[in-house]
């Protein structure tokens, strides 16, 4: 007589799915065959499934780029071992970098960037980043505001988020820099962002935050330049509004190009009506390019980004 075959009894143990770790490798060499194959043997070696994958070679310049997601629980790791960590990933990956002179980066799938925003007197850049961190929406953790006046002390600190007004003037600028790298330091910061802060920065903090500042300004540069450069696009009837996100360096808002939004406009469109649409334009703008070098997406090709979407 056969055996009959019955579902498994309520609460009995069940084997359980391993769980997938996924982490996001970027990597930036000199052009050559055989790299994506070297990427991924390492991959499968390791009992890695690689989710998504962008690469793109510059043939101008003799340079390749590429970002890999890949999940580290989704495969059967080599003769039944636990899944690797990343530190373990990373050390394992080291030499065959080091064979190809990679410049990479192997971080956790979705982990929050340290994030410290400047901000002046206007708080809609501020109040995008907050709200989308708050919700989950940006991967990163804003853990200071620094701003040169309080308009925008109460919104912060509604965040739960402490608020740092260090004034800025001819005089006490350099103090102010000084502050502020102390701050980087302390909180151990990874992304300073300017929304909207009305300060130039000195070439020497430029250079020691190279990379890891973006700022975020109108696309009117440089035609329109000065106070209210909207008002001056008004006067002259402009077609379209936008605004340009882009890394710091020392020349002014001449950075690196990381993301730019354009708004069509015609003439029914008063002064005021600029203004508004460039403030959507600008939140857009830097809310992309925040939300980029945090995923991992941006690399740089000499005063060119590269954005690996």
């Amino acid at each position: 007589m056969d055996t009959p075959v019955t579902a498994p009894e309520r609460g009995a143990a069940t084997a359980e799915p391993a769980t997938a770790v996924e982490h996001v490798l970027t990597v930036d060499c000199a052009e050559s065959p055989g790299i994506i194959h070297a990427v991924s043997a390492f991959l499968l070696e390791h009992g890695c499934d690689i989710v998504d994958i962008k690469q793109y070679g510059d043939k101008a310049q003799g340079h390749f780029f590429m970002r890999v997601r890949f999940s580290s629980g989704s495969a059967v790791p080599p003769a039944g071992q636990e899944p690797l960590s990343t530190g373990d990933l990373r050390r394992d990956f080291t030499p065959l970098a080091e064979q190809w002179q990679m410049n990479w980066q192997l971080e956790p799938q979705g982990r929050k960037r340290r994030v410290l925003v400047m901000v002046s007197k206007m708080g809609h850049c501020l109040n995008d980043l907050l709200f989308r961190a708050r919700t989950g929406d940006l991967p990163v953790e804003i853990v200071a505001v620094v701003s040169n006046h309080r308009d925008q002390a109460s919104l912060v600190e509604w965040d739960g988020i402490p608020f740092f007004h260090v004034p800025v003037t001819k005089d006490t600028k350099p103090d102010a820099e000084a502050r502020l790298l102390e701050l980087v330091d302390e909180l151990d910061v990874e992304l300073v962002v300017l929304a909207r802060y009305m300060q130039v920065l000195s070439d020497e903090l430029s250079a020691k935050l190279a990379g890891r500042t973006i700022n975020i300004h109108h696309s009117f540069l440089p035609s329109f330049k000065g106070a209210k450069p909207y008002h001056q696009a008004y006067e002259r009837g402009v077609k379209t509004v936008g605004a340009t996100a882009h890394y710091v360096n020392a020349e002014l808002d001449e950075g690196p190009i990381i993301s730019q939004q354009v708004i069509e406009v015609d003439h029914t469109y008063t002064a005021d009506d600029l203004v508004a649409a460039g403030r959507d334009a600008e939140c857009v703008a830097l809310r992309n390019a925040v939300r980029w070098h945090c995923e991992g997406r941006i690399l740089l090709l000499g005063n060119r980004t590269v954005i690996l979407r």
